[in-house]
């Protein structure tokens, strides 16, 4: 084994991790909201707005998340829409991670027990309010523990933006194994700094539902 690299590229390394969670909490924070949005269509009674929800749900749970990343960085040009590289990765991880999250909340609020929002309407809330103050809330203490795992594949399945030239951590990583002709020490390293953010995030996703489960 031999990790001399370190010295000289270092550097690499930590500009690619920096990368990779600017790439992950964008994704995050808008596959969350868009997931929220899908599973409220989805339970919804309008049917045009359930119908799409369904359809996108099955559609992008059913294709490759590189399929959908090609698509988006290579598609969206041909009709006019040229994207900066990084944007066209959050906007691919973001599609892909809306289903899924969609799918845990609509779990998660259909756990909720119905006279919850029935005491909310007779109270004067509107269904709106009663989902965003009463039944939401109540739901994320139950889908935590799954929401924190799909944030965690997140963080690792980003790594598949490197195809496309986003200089991540996995993409410095294949950077360093080319400049040093060393195969493996440098995957090594990729691999311990990922293990690091995941670990991390899944401890602090713990402390957060230890609090929540106080609190109740």
């Amino acid at each position: 084994m031999n990790f001399s690299f370190l010295d000289k590229y270092w550097q690499f390394f930590l500009d690619g991790a920096i990368t990779t969670l600017q790439l992950s909490l964008c994704t995050m924070v808008i596959g969350v909201a868009g997931g929220i949005i899908l599973a409220i269509m989805r339970l919804s009674s309008i049917k045009p707005f359930k119908w799409f929800a369904v359809s996108y749900i099955e559609f992008i749970r059913g294709t490759p998340l590189l399929v959908q990343l090609y698509i988006v960085f290579y598609g969206l040009p041909q009709i006019g829409v040229d994207l900066p590289t990084f944007l066209a990765g959050v906007i691919a991880l973001s599609i892909n991670c809306a289903a899924y999250v969609a799918e845990i909340f609509r779990g998660g609020i259909q756990s909720v027990d119905k006279g919850q929002m029935e005491a909310a309407r007779s109270l004067g809330m509107s269904n709106g309010l009663a989902m965003r103050m009463i039944i939401l809330p109540q739901a994320l203490r139950n889908i935590l523990p799954a929401l924190g795992n799909e944030l965690i594949v997140l963080i690792k399945e980003s790594s598949i933006v490197s195809i496309i030239g986003i200089y991540d951590l996995m993409y410095n990583a294949d950077t360093v194994k080319g400049n040093t002709a060393l195969p493996f020490e440098p995957l090594i390293v990729a691999a311990v700094i990922y293990f690091a953010m995941t670990f991390t995030l899944s401890k602090l996703l713990g402390i957060a539902e230890r609090r929540m489960k106080a609190h109740d």
